[in-house]
């Protein structure tokens, strides 16, 4: 809620009532983490745990006040280095200019000065006088410093717990705190035990099976302490453990994150049927999620519907909170303290999770090994060497490899059983050794008739006719493919039928999207009764997370062989400006070397700008709306990322808004096999890419001052592009028209084709008004429907992408 500084006075932390931007998230730093690290090397400490030295916020270390050091590199193996810092209280850029502090970092190698080439005089930042031993924290009076403000923290957090109770404690079944053992939710646990009524909530606990070895003993404490408070607390976990899990879907990765659904939310929902003896209790959810943990969190609202949980109601209560408020809070009220803090880890959720990496890989392994190596050796037990060099399988590991995964092409052992084929106007799946019975998933589907291969399914009043050929290790599917296409919706839940029935081995996510009590498992099979056909148990990545994580890439996308598609001769801004200033006689006229004109022309080409060395009609509609304006380089971004592998690498695997260090990047490459000099080269091109107006006009992404590499959310002025970009998508998927903005908007989806939402970077909030707008203004093009919680989008069968661009035949140069 409120910024901060730091307190020379009691080495804390010191809250101000201006409101806060952006936290950089400062947490307490022990001499646990100062030992693991190796600062014990350069400063003087007792080894006391009780309290905290400094503070850290990411990688800077700061003492009373002083910005003493930051850390850089590291990874699983490897400690990150120690770079101490050095001020200049009288820094120049020029012998005249401007006098201004700067501080400098390099590694200890006890200098007491560095001297730059400008003469500049750096001195080493000591924390204390003469290498005096460090101060600890003095906990007590930063708490008293503090406590006005926190009252206020504290009281309209109590008051925001106990509206929302109050609003819905006579509309719903249950209210309950879902805790995790970290810092935030001991916080919330209290709060809301401040805020609520004895007896009117309970506490859950999820154990996925993957928690720092620490929480499980303040979960022990806690329970402990909600049976003295007379305050229900239930743990929940998974029917399967983490080896069993880890086998059967290979490791999670950050878009294959099964792992929440199977360990965490699933058994929570059924922990709270067991609780309130009901298959549809409506809940609502005490959340310690925060705003500025993270840019997606960022977004969130206080109270939701279905975005947690569906169907249950959620509040991040503490969304405002910084992590300075949440230390103090803990401080103040004396909360119980994971110790795996004190060893230097900001978070305490799952022990090896795929979102961490870097420093916060060493510090985990360096105090908890043994577990660690556990999840190494189930990764490279899942790595399939006979298709990947073993000799990258570290690098598979310690580069990102394992937790960029998006499909199971990489797993070992992993024959795919559910393959899809369109051939002579048919759609064909095979299914190879099941796991299930096609004969219960189609029940969701709808009435079945038929036998001897033959049947029939019901869906919204027309019976739908299909094959099913058995063979020696499955069977095979058959159905017009014309049908599928006339009937999407129907298409794409029959398609999860036989998803499911291959690879099924009740993970029981279906079972908690059914609200109505419909789907059941014995021994691990499925059992479905009553159906209403809801449809809620197909709302899964894939139908079926299993299937999922597993499946193989099938038809099109672009070749690794072929990443590297410009070398080292990305275009510049005066190579696109000759060719459309001289359009067809660009080709007999250019200047370039030969080198550099073939990989332009690859360009060219790529983007529907150059065919067979011809100045294209797309070339001159794009000269006609003003090649550097953002709508024309929006087209050319969208047929580039359909078209070329490097621009659709960039695309699906940088994050809008994240920084990548080029070693990051080039780290990202090799982990998948590219080979290292093409990495830097594809790394490389990213900077010549964005300095053309693909990065200036359109703001697609840009390059930092210190060469780290960063895509950003377009400036998209207009609409029609986005509806290009919708087509183009659709005729990438096999020419399907309908579909959801959560399909948009959901990148671990594998496909051939890639949303104009994840070319663009635009989320929900840019995306909903959007097409909104253009079902308004070109109805013969698309439907868009917001309401009842669907969010259907149907693009017309009568219509093409080349269609759209007719739309912009007319427009002047700017506009």
């Amino acid at each position: 809620m409120y910024s901060y500084t730091y307190d020379s006075k009691t080495g804390g932390i010191l809250l101000n009532s201006s409101p806060t931007g952006f936290s950089k998230e400062p947490r307490p730093v022990y001499a646990t983490e100062l030992d693991v690290l190796g600062f014990d090397k350069y400063w003087k400490y007792d080894k006391q745990t009780d309290r905290p030295y400094m503070w850290a916020e990411a990688n800077t270390y700061w003492y009373r006040g002083k910005l003493v050091a930051m850390l850089k590199g590291g990874n699983l193996y490897t400690a990150p280095e120690i770079h101490l810092a050095y001020l200049c209280s009288e820094y120049r850029e020029t012998p005249d200019g401007k006098v201004t502090q700067k501080v400098i970092y390099d590694l200890p190698d006890k200098r007491p000065s560095v001297t730059d080439k400008k003469g500049n005089v750096f001195v080493i930042i000591e924390p204390e006088p003469n290498g005096n031993f460090l101060r600890p924290i003095d906990v007590g009076a930063m708490v008293e410093a503090n406590r006005e403000m926190l009252e206020i923290i504290e009281q309209t957090t109590v008051k925001k717990i106990l509206a929302i109770y109050t609003k819905y404690k006579n509309r719903l079944d249950c209210f309950h705190v879902a805790f995790s053992g970290g810092k935030d939710s001991c916080v919330l646990l209290d709060l809301v035990k401040k805020a609520l009524p004895k007896g009117s909530f309970v506490v859950v606990f999820g154990d996925t099976g993957m928690e720092f070895p620490d929480t499980y003993e303040v979960v022990r404490k806690t329970k402990q302490q909600c049976i003295e408070d007379e305050i229900p607390f239930y743990i929940a976990k998974s029917h399967f453990n983490t080896n069993e899990s880890w086998k059967l879907f290979g490791p999670p990765s950050r878009v294959l994150r099964w792992c929440c659904s199977v360990h965490k939310s699933t058994p929570q929902t059924l922990k709270l049927r067991e609780v309130t003896g009901k298959n549809n209790f409506i809940g609502l959810d005490f959340v310690g999620v925060r705003a500025q943990e993270s840019v997606a969190r960022s977004t969130y609202k206080y109270e939701n519907y279905g975005v947690k949980q569906k169907g249950q109601f959620s509040h991040n209560s503490i969304l405002e909170w910084t992590s300075a408020e949440i230390w103090l809070y803990i401080y103040s009220n004396d909360i119980l303290i994971n110790e795996t803090y004190k060893k230097g880890n900001g978070r305490a959720g799952c022990l090896f999770c795929p979102m961490s990496g870097g420093t916060s890989d060493y510090l985990r392994r360096s105090s908890y090994s043994a577990e660690i190596d556990m999840y190494i050796d189930a990764i490279r037990a899942n790595y399939d060497g006979d298709k990947h060099k073993k000799s990258n399988t570290e690098s598979y590991i310690l580069n990102g490899g394992w937790n960029a995964r998006k499909n199971g092409r990489e797993l070992s052992n992993n024959a795919f059983r559910c393959v899809e084929k369109t051939t002579n106007g048919n759609l064909t799946i095979t299914v190879i050794d099941p796991d299930s019975d096609w004969l219960e998933w189609i029940k969701t589907l709808g009435d079945l008739h038929g036998d001897n291969g033959e049947y029939s399914v019901v869906f919204e009043g027309e019976n739908i006719r299909f094959s099913v050929r058995e063979n020696k290790n499955g069977y095979i599917v058959a159905i017009p493919e014309s049908v599928l296409k006339e009937k999407p919706a129907f298409g794409k839940i029959f398609r999860q039928v036989f998803r499911k029935a291959s690879y099924c081995k009740g993970c029981r996510v279906c079972e908690t999207n059914c609200r109505n009590g419909c789907i059941s498992f014995a021994d691990g099979k499925v059992k479905i009764n009553n159906c209403i056909r809801c449809h809620e148990c197909h709302a899964i990545d894939s139908g079926c997370l299993l299937f999922h994580s597993l499946r193989h890439p099938q038809g099109g996308g672009n070749s690794m062989k072929s990443l590297n598609s410009f070398a080292d001769h990305a275009p510049k801004p005066e190579w696109l400006r000759s060719f459309f200033e001289l359009k067809e006689a660009f080709f007999s006229e250019h200047t370039l070397g030969p080198m550099m004109f073939d990989m332009f022309r690859r360009f060219l080409k790529d983007a529907s700008l150059n065919e067979k060395n011809h100045f294209t009609p797309f070339a001159e509609l794009i000269s006609q709306k003003g090649w550097e304006t953002d709508t024309a380089q929006g087209l050319i971004l969208i047929n580039l990322v359909a078209e070329n592998p490097q621009m659709e690498w960039y695309v699906n695997n940088f994050d809008v808004g994240r920084t990548y260090a080029r070693q990051t990047v080039e780290d990202m490459l090799t982990a998948v096999d590219v080979k290292p000099k093409d990495a830097k080269s594809i790394a490389k091109s990213y900077k010549r890419l964005v300095e053309t107006p693909l990065g200036t006009s359109l703001r697609w992404g840009f390059v930092t001052d210190e060469g780290d590499l960063v895509r950003t959310k377009c400036s998209v002025s207009d609409s029609r592009v986005v509806l290009y970009g919708l087509f183009k998508f659709a005729e990438k998927c096999n020419d399907y028209k309908e579909f959801t903005l959560a399909t948009l908007l959901n990148d671990s989806i594998d496909r051939d084709g890639i949303s104009p939402s994840r070319i663009f970077g635009l989320g929900r909030d840019d995306m909903t008004p959007l097409l909104l707008g253009l079902s308004v203004k070109y109805p013969e093009f698309i439907t868009a429907s917001f309401t009842h919680d669907l969010e259907k989008i149907t693009l017309a069968e009568n219509k093409s992408s080349q269609d759209v661009l007719d739309l912009f035949k007319g427009d002047t140069a700017n506009g």
